[in-house]
């Protein structure tokens, strides 16, 4: 069985420090100033043979107002719906807080099992505030500290109340599977591989400058208030994942924090937060570009669209505000940016949608599949090599640096995802740039790739008569 556990508590008593000290990992941004962590964020993680799904929420703060506070203490609201048990956190150091008091009770309010951590707990100086969390009503409370790992065994008690059974380990089903493919040649075990693979979760991160809509469309598309959203600038702090299926495809989506200009960030945590959408982008499988449909494709966004393209991912491009825009303004721009400054992957596929009406969607999520199955193309090596023929019997290569014709022997596509591929010449270097943009054109083309990334590298032929090895020297006689 899997533990839903839900990190409740104020601002800044450490919940996203507990979030990653369980995770085993920095996923969770976690810095001294209070409300950075705004959404829910989920991550699968592990307490000894206790397996957990836990929760990162927003600090508590009281209000009564519709305001970013009231959003997102709805937010927590939901997290303590969906889990088995939350895990309250107080801060020791500075003992109980009116708001822990006022949280305390919402919680008893839910009937929601709870574990008590008397966190920041590293000496013996918060004695007094562990015997005053008593009267929160919520049980015992554990010493703890997340920074240190100091209690960690207490709440591994406390959770295996709650483990009533053991999920079936997956390590015999991969096993399994390597048996099967020993006896496979190497085609038949790539083409396995890809199989495998493309029965996981589509990785599909969200990017953008802040405030075009990232965060809408993450609910649009979940039909869910699943992220904060607002008119204020850098709701989204944090790179958060949501679990989705559309139309049978399973799919892990990624709302992240908005991307500003380099020059213009210095703050700590915007820094943090950039770091964290730039991993989550690179991370991903497939990258959706959300414009404004007033600025579209400004320096920034084609900085934005650069990396990810660099770093090999799939890329789509979706133009928010469809609805208010001036659409032939909006085309114009779009389409003569996309010719003039993204020319590395001819053909991104487009789409114009409405977040905040739900406009659109169904297509954008069709160009998502589209484009997601070219990069994961895989060629067989005979109608490749065809094509390749053909290629440079149209058109062949020029003639090298000893006035000789360059020759081309062979293609062969070393890799998908994104689709490499190497071509073997005797002189490789003396082919120039001009030849290569020729090829992976009409590769394109042919080939049904547009919009993402190829790969193409030349490496030199080796002489399949000559001798292994060094030569051996002569002995003087």
């Amino acid at each position: 069985m899997t533990i839903k556990a839900a990190i409740i508590g104020r601002p800044n008593v450490g919940k996203s420090t507990l979030f990653n000290r369980l995770a085993g990992r920095k996923i969770a941004i976690v810095h001294d100033m209070p409300g950075v962590t705004r959404d829910r964020k989920e991550t699968d993680a592990k307490l000894h043979d206790i397996k957990l799904k836990i929760i990162d929420t927003a600090g508590y703060e009281f209000s009564t107002e519709d305001n970013l506070e009231q959003r997102m203490w709805q937010q927590t609201q939901k997290a303590i719906e969906d889990a088995d048990v939350c895990l309250f956190l107080f801060d020791a150091r500075e003992g109980l807080h009116p708001y822990d008091e006022h949280l305390a009770g919402l919680v008893r309010a839910s009937h929601k099992p709870v574990i008590l951590l008397a966190n920041k707990c590293e000496g013996k100086t918060q004695e007094d505030s562990i015997h005053e969390a008593y009267k929160l009503g919520l049980g015992q409370p554990i010493p703890f500290s997340a920074e240190h790992g100091l209690g960690l065994e207490d709440l591994y008690i406390g959770l295996k109340e709650y483990d009533k059974e053991e999920d079936l380990s997956f390590e015999e089903e991969d096993q399994k599977i390597q048996e099967e493919n020993s006896n496979l040649t190497q085609e038949e075990i790539d083409a396995k591989i890809d199989e495998e693979y493309k029965k996981r979760p589509i990785q599909l991160a969200i990017v953008g400058r802040p405030n075009v809509g990232k965060s809408t469309l993450v609910n649009a598309l979940l039909n869910d208030e699943r992220m904060l959203t607002g008119p204020e600038a850098g709701v989204t702090r944090d790179a958060i994942t949501s679990q989705w299926a559309w139309r049978g495809h399973k799919i892990n989506l990624v709302d992240t924090a908005g991307l500003r200009r380099q020059s213009k960030v210095s703050d700590s945590l915007e820094k943090m937060s950039a770091a964290s959408t730039k991993h989550a982008a690179f991370m991903a499988q497939v990258v959706v570009l959300v414009l404004d449909a007033d600025a579209v494709l400004d320096k920034q966004d084609l900085t934005i669209a650069r990396k990810v393209l660099d770093e090999g991912r799939a890329l789509v491009i979706a133009v928010n505000k469809w609805d208010i825009a001036n659409r032939q303004e909006a085309l114009d721009k779009l389409n003569y940016k996309l010719q003039t400054s993204l020319t590395q992957a001819e053909g991104i596929p487009t789409v114009t949608i409405s977040a905040l009406k739900k406009e659109g969607l169904d297509k954008l999520m069709s160009a998502v599949l589209k484009v997601y199955n070219r990069w994961n193309l895989r060629i067989p090596t005979a109608p490749l090599n065809k094509w390749f023929q053909d290629m440079i019997d149209n058109y062949p290569p020029p003639l090298g640096k000893n006035k000789r014709r360059i020759k081309l022997r062979y293609i062969t596509q070393a890799k998908t995802r994104p689709p490499s591929f190497y071509i073997f010449s005797s002189n490789p270097e003396g082919l120039p740039e001009a030849y290569l943009r020729y090829l992976t054109n009409n590769m394109r083309e042919v080939f049904d790739m547009r919009g993402i990334p190829l790969r193409i590298t030349v490496r030199k032929t080796g002489n399949p008569y000559a001798p292994k090895g060094r030569p051996k020297k002569q002995e003087k006689k």
